[in-house]
């Protein structure tokens, strides 16, 4: 077969997803304020990394709404806005509002005690105010049904939306508001348990949906 003559290709995508996820990271932990200019050269030397890998990732996170670049002039953290968040979430709530559709009539036994796992690490966490892993507890509790769905665009679509949402989760986790997602998942695995995938999917749309509340607290 003919051999393509670009060279290093898969060295340099990891870098470009190293640098992007950090990056990411960074702005999604608040480590990055909005507003904060990203320049090269220090993003260079916190990464260990040369500047193409970084100015792709910076094209991603762009497209992300993570960022905001102006040509010719200066790359930087975009703010938590409700326009960005609204149109997140939407798409955020209809990917997981099909994943729990279609997973509901295939979880297994060991699906259903993962969820519930997760829910109680969830609010163990907001009750020790750890945000951090009140946010990992509520990725395990959503990604049963997004693996369990069968459908390989959900979570292709869920990487480019959810980390928008993550800085208004870490907004919503920290604060007492965030308790009410506790029973809302523990209602999603009653109706899971039931096999009751409408309603199981409704109320997963509505959990996602529910942190338009954050911006009117």
């Amino acid at each position: 077969m003919p051999i393509p003559t670009a060279q290093g290709v898969h060295k340099r995508s990891l870098l470009r997803d190293h640098a992007y996820e950090s990056i990411r990271d960074a702005i999604v932990d608040g480590t990055l304020a909005p507003g904060e200019r990203l320049r090269d050269q220090e993003l260079e030397g916190w990464l260990g990394i040369s500047r193409t890998p970084i100015r792709e990732a910076l094209l991603r996170l762009e497209r992300a709404r993570l960022v905001i670049a102006t040509p010719g002039r200066a790359t930087i953290v975009a703010p938590v806005d409700l326009e960005s968040t609204i149109d997140s979430q939407q798409v955020a709530a209809s990917m997981h509002e099909l994943a729990a559709r279609l997973a509901t009539p295939l979880l297994t036994e060991d699906d259903l005690k993962r969820l519930e796992a997760a829910n109680e690490r969830f609010a163990g966490s907001l009750d020790r105010q750890d945000v951090s892993g009140a946010i990992e507890a509520d990725d395990d509790f959503h990604r049963v049904f997004v693996a369990r769905s069968g459908n390989a665009v959900i979570p292709e679509v869920l990487e480019r939306v959810v980390p928008v949402l993550r800085r208004v989760e870490r907004m919503r986790f920290a604060s007492f508001a965030g308790r009410g997602s506790v029973d809302q998942h523990a209602a999603i695995v009653r109706h899971a348990r039931r096999g009751d995938a409408d309603a199981a999917a409704q109320l997963n749309r509505e959990n996602w949906l529910s942190l338009r509340y954050t911006f009117a607290e």
